[in-house]
């Protein structure tokens, strides 16, 4: 079979399992030489051929579409890519976010550390330092892309990792989550595509859904993370212009990408020319002896924009992120202007007090050195007490748990229950544009194994018990 031929074949599996759809109009002949390392005389050969056979038809100056009477018996999808044309979730996070609120909760379904573990009493003294000697220009002087000294000692803190990012690629920004969403805003308009984690950070798919583009969810394996062979079939079957990914300890499931995908990853995004948004807010949280490092470690043309935050690591409520945004940085300026206009001074001095007066390093490894104890304590209580067919799965820093109910398992109906009892869980349905999830939950493991959370994850695993068995027992009727 020719060269032309075999393209000619896959393009036809393409249609057929609906990657391509009536009217979608196809990569050009430039882009699919491009895609598949052919030339672009054998494309244009593999075009007319398809032409025709009556799959696909031409149109001037359009290029090539799906023809309307395509053949499109299914042979079955591949199941590692799910497209949503339309992301509808909001409504459902914010539901169980506001539900979650009540005093008295054991909060295990919020993303926050616990707050007893913030160097409260330092950073206080940093924030009361800043407001006392702020100037009367300290608007002006901290306009994006934020605080010079601030900007700094970011930068100071990528050289620790053998990074070059200069202070003028860093803007500062009201927390992680404004980081994020300012960088899609930079490289994406609405409607197009974007590659997210399937599962992905809730945050992800509502911003997703608040700009009107598009989710192409990819497999995710729990410890090895994205499958970066689907990523790169969903690269050359749809235009996607982003990637929204995280690379360490990931949530909702907590892996961290090894150092070979995160070089392959970046490939791939400079490859097809889309820019990877990596969201790391949890990167400091590791536990050994290394700070992994960053797919934006890996990134040669500048396709990487790193966001990262303080709200894990210092004081949540103050809400101060960054992104490495490279030749993205004016565009970034630009729009944060126009929506928050600058994030809050006294909050960048303040963080830029502690970060020059106080040891953060050390902070950091006491955090670190709890999170992983207190982590490993409550995965093993789960272990204990739950049934045999639940798993707890476990990856290595951060502070999250991703448990697997036997399928049939409804978390959101579980969730609810177990508001009755005052404990808040986060259900699997949050974290997917699709419901293959809806048998699982994310479970902070932030918080110390005291009388008080024994006895409420006591009541979770009897209540996970009694739940499996209800399902079980409806299923049989």
């Amino acid at each position: 079979m020719h060269k032309y031929q075999k393209l000619s074949e896959q393009i036809k599996q393409q249609i057929q399992t609906g990657i391509w759809h009536i009217g979608e109009k196809l990569p050009s002949l430039r882009k699919q030489a491009d895609y598949s390392g052919l030339s672009m005389m054998t494309v244009l050969q593999t075009y007319q051929l398809l032409e025709s056979q009556g799959w696909i038809v031409s149109q001037p100056r359009s290029g090539y579409r799906v023809a309307p009477h395509a053949e499109l018996t299914r042979i079955g999808s591949d199941s590692a890519i799910q497209p949503a044309e339309s992301v509808d979730i909001n409504d459902y996070i914010f539901e169980v976010l506001q539900s979650s609120r009540s005093p008295g909760m054991a909060s295990y379904g919020h993303a926050y550390v616990d707050p007893l573990l913030a160097p409260r009493h330092q950073v206080n003294r940093s924030l009361t330092t800043a407001i006392r000697f702020m100037s009367i220009h300290s608007v002006v002087d901290n306009l994006p892309p934020g605080n010079a000294q601030l900007r700094h000692l970011i930068a100071q803190r990528y050289a620790a990792q053998g990074m070059q990012v200069s202070p003028d690629e860093i803007v500062i920004t009201a927390g992680g989550l404004d980081a994020l969403n300012l960088s899609l805003r930079a490289v994406t308009q609405p409607g197009d595509w974007v590659a997210v984690e399937s599962p992905a950070f809730y945050g992800a798919l509502q911003a997703l859904e608040n700009r009107g583009l598009k989710a192409m969810a990819i497999r995710t394996h729990p410890t090895k993370g994205i499958d970066l062979d689907a990523l790169e079939r969903a690269l050359q079957t749809h235009s996607i212009r982003a990637c929204w990914l995280m690379s360490n300890h990931q949530n909702p499931l907590g892996y961290s990408l090894s150092d070979e995908k995160k070089a392959r990853l970046a490939e791939l995004v400079e490859r097809y020319q889309v820019y990877l948004i990596e969201d790391d807010v949890y990167g400091e949280l590791y536990n050994g002896e290394h700070k992994p490092q960053p797919t934006k470690a890996f990134d040669n043309s500048g396709h990487v924009l790193h966001c990262s935050s303080f709200s894990k690591t210092l004081v949540d409520a103050f809400r101060l992120g960054w992104v490495a945004a490279g030749d993205q940085a004016q565009k970034l300026q630009k729009l944060q202007l126009m929506s928050t206009v600058t994030t809050s001074v006294p909050i960048q001095l303040a963080v830029a007090h502690y970060l020059h007066n106080r040891n953060y390093e050390h902070h950091l490894k006491q955090l670190r050195r709890t999170l992983a104890q207190r982590k490993r304590a409550t995965y093993q209580f789960l272990v204990d007490h739950l049934p045999n067919h639940v798993e707890v799965i476990n990856s290595q820093g951060g502070y999250f748990l991703w448990i697997v109910l036997p399928k049939g398992s409804n978390t959101t109906e579980f969730y609810h229950l177990a508001l009755k009892h005052h404990i808040s869980i986060a259900p699997g349905n949050m974290f997917a544009t699709h419901a293959q999830f809806a048998h699982c939950f994310r479970l902070n493991a932030s918080y110390p194994l005291d009388n008080t959370h024994q006895n409420a994850l006591a009541t979770l695993c009897d209540l996970i018990a009694q739940h499996i068995q209800s399902r079980a027992i409806t299923k049989t009727d």
